[in-house]
């Protein structure tokens, strides 16, 4: 898996949840995560979350850090743990650069002192698995109160972080391929 942050601005509309992205936009094939940070202003009809679509609940924040995730070859099933794992290792890393923050996780969302501050989203191709995952970098215009890294943490190097969290969440997922390969398996004798 290869990690790629861009330096540009990218909007994010929901349209990037899509099949090869990550390929058509670095030229790398294979599984991989990307970042950048921009606006996310995801419009109803380009949702993939039908209680968000049910609720009539858009989602608009003016600057996220955000990160698209491609898996190939596995279940909708693992891509949601893949994608818990990638919120997970955000407030771990949260965590250890700012100590006594109240920060929790909530399924797939991360509440910082009792708000909303990300977005994310796993998804299911005919090939592939895609995991769409933000964190508001700003709180000012969000359709809801939300927290974020400028206004609730110390962080303020936003590339730095996001290399750090893809680099953090690659050798994790590697680790846990590797713990399967060095186990006996188990079988009944009778």
């Amino acid at each position: 898996m290869f990690s790629y942050f861009f330096e540009n601005n990218i909007k994010y509309t929901g349209k990037e949840l899509s099949p090869h992205f990550i390929y058509r936009k670095t030229g790398k094939m294979g599984e991989g995560i990307i970042s950048f940070i921009g606006e996310c202003d995801v419009p109803l009809n380009h949702m993939v979350d039908i209680e968000d679509v049910l609720n009539n609940s858009p989602i608009y924040s003016k600057k996220m850090l955000h990160f698209i995730v491609e898996i190939f070859n596995i279940d909708l099933f693992e891509g949601v743990m893949l994608q818990r794992l990638l919120v997970a290792k955000a407030i771990e890393q949260i965590q250890s650069s700012c100590h006594n923050l109240n920060i929790k996780r909530d399924g797939d969302d991360i509440f910082i002192n009792g708000k909303k501050a990300s977005v994310s989203i796993a998804a299911k191709t005919l090939t592939s698995v895609l995991i769409h995952f933000a964190i508001n970098i700003i709180s000012e215009g969000a359709i809801i109160e939300v927290s974020s890294l400028g206004d609730d943490t110390t962080i303020s190097n936003y590339e730095e972080f996001a290399k750090k969290l893809m680099i953090s969440y690659i050798n994790e997922i590697e680790d846990i391929k590797l713990a399967t390969t060095k186990v006996l398996g188990v079988y009944n004798e009778q």
